[in-house]
């Protein structure tokens, strides 16, 4: 990734721009969008909705629910150690990296889930509440049918590419409503700001959060096939909506376009046309890799604008997945603020897009809960023994492999002595002040998560 300093001049001609951008481009292959309202179900904004779609990391809020779900029927607890499997730690990037034999509670491992979007925690949790991926795939479709999702299938809890994996903008919006409805104990958690393990600080992938004015969060998701998608709630005077964009070629054009159709609908009132009520669409999803990460695309990450984190060290912060360019910080800069930009009737948002957010981070931690005296939940027939020795022994497949290098994995990671992180999941976000931002270290081409 290229690292450059992003005036205020550049930002306000970047978000100016986008929307012609999109009239000259990227509508011409216009992709699904939706906006509905979370209480009732009234469709405000709505293009191809129910047109099957790959999800990628927007399948992570199905997870999250089915999760939700087992925590209530009393089949697991919020405090209960998840083991971390060899097959978990194999899943590429976006992660947090842990060793197989790592234990993490399932309520940290929501609150990484949500922010990091770690592909190996997924598969973690859903190992640790289902017994094995497929078990709890299987638990993820019978819940999604539960709630009238219908164009949805699922085969694992990360969104990573599979052909028989799918949904739309309409199943989407159909369960962001849900989690809202069904576990609002729970609303902090699709909101969180930023996280930190350790020295590790990890902001959010959401460009809305901290600028779209009433902005609560949801989830990104991006792979190739995919292309990048948003899941996002707000909420004003009272009520509540939740829009979807799918598709689209970049994080800046998702989000632009996600605040687009938020605008949009909150100036639109109830049209007589329900979410439930909209008609499937037959056939099988489009692949969207030529036109999201082909030879022409330089470069596509989750990253919307630069993100500033409360605390955020001055260099690389060390710890798992260092190729992340979202978890680590360096390159510091001043921050500056923008003034409202007139155009197109949206000066507010586009104001709040040009202004980059403080995140004040949660804290998270690795280990059994301090006084924890129950079991560890993890894949059926594997403990931590097996599953520390399924790491040395790739340790030293590695080291036999590259003759004097050290396996990648590390040691298994310790409980932090501080006390746990709240159940209450709380991100405290506060207005952009003057302090030193970190641009994102470089990082690979394309990341899927």
């Amino acid at each position: 990734m290229r690292l450059f300093r992003r005036s205020p001049r550049f930002v306000r001609s970047l978000v100016a721009s986008i929307p012609a951008v999109l009239l000259a481009g990227w509508a011409a292959q216009a992709t699904p969008l939706l906006v509905i309202d979370a209480k009732t179900g009234d469709v405000l904004i709505e293009r191809d909705a129910t047109e099957p779609w790959y999800p990628a990391s927007l399948t992570k809020l199905v997870t999250v629910y089915t999760a939700l779900t087992a925590v209530r029927e009393g089949r697991i607890t919020l405090d209960t150690p998840l083991l971390v499997s060899r097959r978990a730690a194999s899943m590429p990037a976006s992660k947090m990296g842990f060793r197989p034999g790592t234990e993490v509670t399932l309520d940290n491992a929501l609150k990484m889930l949500m922010v990091k979007s770690a592909n190996d925690l997924a598969i973690t949790i859903a190992e640790g509440v289902g017994g094995s991926v497929e078990s709890f795939a299987d638990q993820m479709n019978k819940v999604a049918a539960k709630i009238g999702m219908r164009e949805s299938h699922f085969v694992n809890p990360n969104g990573l590419h599979a052909d028989g994996h799918y949904s739309s903008a309409r199943d989407m919006a159909v369960v962001g409503m849900a989690l809202y409805r069904d576990f609002p104990e729970h609303s902090d958690l699709y909101g969180i700001g930023a996280f930190r393990l350790g020295s590790m600080i990890v902001p959010t992938h959401n460009g809305l959060m901290g600028r779209y004015p009433g902005a609560e969060g949801m989830k990104t998701g991006f792979t190739c096939p995919a292309g990048l998608n948003v899941v996002a709630s707000a909420t004003r005077g009272g009520r509540r909506l939740i829009a979807v964009v799918l598709g689209y070629p970049s994080a800046k054009e998702r989000t632009i376009e996600a605040a687009k159709i938020l605008d949009a609908g909150f100036a639109t009132g109830s049209t007589g046309r329900k979410v439930a009520d909209l008609p499937t669409v037959a056939g099988g999803p489009p692949n969207m890799r030529d036109q999201v990460c082909g030879p022409h695309r330089k470069e596509i990450t989750e990253d919307d604008f630069a993100v500033r984190v409360a605390g955020a060290p001055a260099g690389p912060a060390k710890g798992a997945d260092e190729g992340n360019p979202l978890a680590f910080f360096r390159a510091p800069e001043a921050a500056s603020t923008a003034s409202p930009i007139a155009s197109d009737g949206v000066a507010a948002t586009q104001a709040a897009m040009a202004t980059r957010p403080v995140f004040e981070p949660i804290d998270v931690y690795v280990g059994p809960a301090p006084g924890w005296t129950g079991g560890v939940a993890g894949p059926v027939g594997v403990t931590q023994q097996s599953a520390a020795a399924d790491a040395d022994e790739d340790d030293a497949k590695a080291a036999a492999a590259k003759p004097g290098k050290k396996g990648k994995r590390g040691k298994i990671a310790k409980a932090a002595p501080a006390k746990p992180a709240p159940k209450a999941v709380e991100a405290k976000k506060t207005e952009p002040k003057k302090i030193a931002a970190h641009a994102p270290a470089k990082g690979k081409k394309t990341r899927e998560n």
